[in-house]
């Protein structure tokens, strides 16, 4: 058998800035589509635009949960108004963004993981398993502030996933994903409510729910409120890139099905009026209404096809199964497994033992494996063999220069098209929103493809403004290889394509770590302020 070049197996991962740049292009428009038409994604957050930036005078302590696909975190959020936290307020925290003293205090914060068997349990089960570790913060801060906390404290809500909302504090639950197999339809404020109940022991006061929202609006929260200064710097969109992938940006209510319309949308001060409203919308842009880019043109490979076909939802998030850390170690295999069976002649028997079970190889070890960890381990032989030991049976097969090597490009393969496509979906969301403006695109089957001759062209009306700033989080564009790095390169290279060499404004990727919890914590407050104001 003719051994197959190891580049040419990973054709179908191959992607170049034509391709990325007409990705783009196609998700504005399914985007737009799905806007006015879908009833499962680019769902309303019932807050307007001028929520997102308002005047940092907000003051007090708020309790906040973020109750991830991973993790339930849960702590209590101060807000400083306009003073800035000086050097050692933050319990070991330090300032949130950019190096700066922040207007945000997290304190007395905890974590737990959220392990596969709350996972499966009824909803009742879950709750109330989340609702004892409310209390247990609670408690810490009835014993940190004797008689500070109010007889109800105020509760902001983070919750990763989808959610159909007509004001701030209800939401009914979706589809949830990520391996809860709980069922859609749940009143999420009173579940939690009740899970706080059932652990709340007398002393302790009430709570009561100020505000819900999806882990990525309360990004693009959090973001906003730090960075709403800078005149020439737009908090534009609030991306997650973790266990999962989401995004949210505000758009015009006229591009939004007038089922998605919210009841009640909260404003500052009546900033925005009915013509020009927009709201906060979670996008759920990985979900399968997404995918016809993808399969238009050509980026959903054998390999995709068979981690879907596998998953426990086949079907429900193709862009999720390329893009997010739930899935990119299972993909890294499903290759590695082809691969070395097909190309190298190994046997698969004689594979080591987790290679050959389903998510046997971790996200987090195929994103980290190569020479940066040199380290702790500079071989990357030695890494694979620690983390993936031969079978000790008969016919076993051990690792060697060739299988490590191969196995470092198949992971870099990976994370290169996601960053590609995140950037793709990036651009076709701004420009959704009108944030920037894209020229007409020929049609997916067309082989031309416009390049840009380098003329300066402004990407949006809004010429005083130097930077679209999306704000991110979620450790897999963190660590995965060179995701965050490469998903930046390729924004760049996507609007010089569309618009010439110093075309403003750029579009540039800033952490937002921690969005979720402190976004729960800032809209609360926010909301209580409105509600106290008036």
């Amino acid at each position: 058998m003719t051994r197959l070049p190891l580049d040419d197996f990973l054709g179908p991962l191959h992607i170049d800035v034509s391709r990325i740049h007409s990705l783009a292009r196609s998700f504005c428009r399914t985007y737009t589509r799905l806007a006015a038409e879908s009833q499962d994604q680019f769902l309303s957050t019932p807050i307007s635009d001028s929520i997102l930036r308002p005047s940092g005078n907000e003051k007090g302590r708020y309790l906040a949960i973020d109750i991830g696909g991973t993790n339930l975190r849960v702590g209590f959020i101060q807000l400083l108004g306009t003073v800035k936290a000086q050097s050692g307020e933050q319990n070991g925290h330090g300032p949130d963004y950019s190096g700066r003293g922040s207007r945000v205090i997290r304190q007395l914060e905890k974590a737990w993981p959220i392990g596969e068997q709350l996972k499966n349990d009824q909803a009742e089960d879950l709750f109330a398993w989340i609702g004892r570790r409310i209390a247990e913060v609670v408690r810490d801060g009835f014993s940190a502030w004797p008689g500070e906390l109010p007889e109800v404290v105020p509760l902001g809500v983070t919750f990763s996933f989808p959610m159909n909302q007509h004001t701030l504090s209800d939401a009914t639950l979706m589809s949830m994903g990520k391996g809860f197999t709980i069922a859609s339809r749940l009143d999420l404020g009173k579940v939690l409510l009740e899970g706080y109940e059932k652990a709340q022991h007398p002393e302790l006061p009430r709570i009561k729910i100020s505000a819900i929202a999806n882990d990525s609006v309360a990004t693009l929260v959090s973001f906003a409120y730090q960075f709403s200064s800078n005149p020439h710097s737009k908090a534009a969109m609030g991306l997650i890139c973790g266990t999962g992938c989401n995004a949210t940006i505000p758009l015009a209510l006229s591009k939004l099905h007038a089922s998605k319309r919210p009841t009640r949308v909260k404003v500052l001060d009546d900033a925005d009026t009915d013509e020009d409203l927009k709201v906060t919308v979670n996008t759920e842009w990985t979900i399968k209404g997404a995918a016809g880019p993808l399969h238009e043109l050509g980026f959903i490979t054998k390999w995709d096809q068979k981690l879907d076909a596998e998953g426990e939802a086949p079907g429900f998030q193709p862009f999720e199964y390329m893009t997010a850390g739930r899935y990119l170690g299972e993909l890294g295999r499903i290759i590695i497994v082809e691969y070395f069976t097909s190309h190298l002649s190994i046997p698969f028997s004689s594979l080591p033992p987790k290679l050959q079970e389903r998510y046997g190889l971790s996200t987090a070890f195929l994103g980290n494996l190569g020479p940066h960890l040199a380290a702790q381990e500079p071989s990357m032989l030695k890494q694979l063999e620690k983390e993936l030991p031969p079978s000790t049976g008969k016919g076993s097969w051990n690792w060697d220069e060739e299988a490590a090597a191969a196995v470092f490009k198949i992971a870099n393969g990976i994370e290169k098209r996601a960053a590609g496509m995140v950037s793709a979906a990036v651009i076709g969301l701004l420009a959704c929103a009108d944030e920037i403006h894209l020229s007409p695109s020929p049609s997916p089957s067309s082989n031309h493809f416009h390049i840009s001759n380098g003329t300066s062209k402004s990407a949006n009306s809004k010429s005083e403004i130097d930077e679209l700033m999306v704000g991110f989080t979620g450790g897999c564009i963190v660590h995965f290889q060179n995701y965050l790095s490469d998903c930046q390169a390729f924004l760049d290279a996507i609007m010089i394509a569309e618009f010439g060499e110093h075309a403003r404004p750029r579009v540039v990727l800033k952490a937002c770590h921690d969005g979720g919890i402190i976004g729960a914590g800032i809209l609360a407050g926010t909301v209580e302020s409105i509600a106290h104001d008036t």
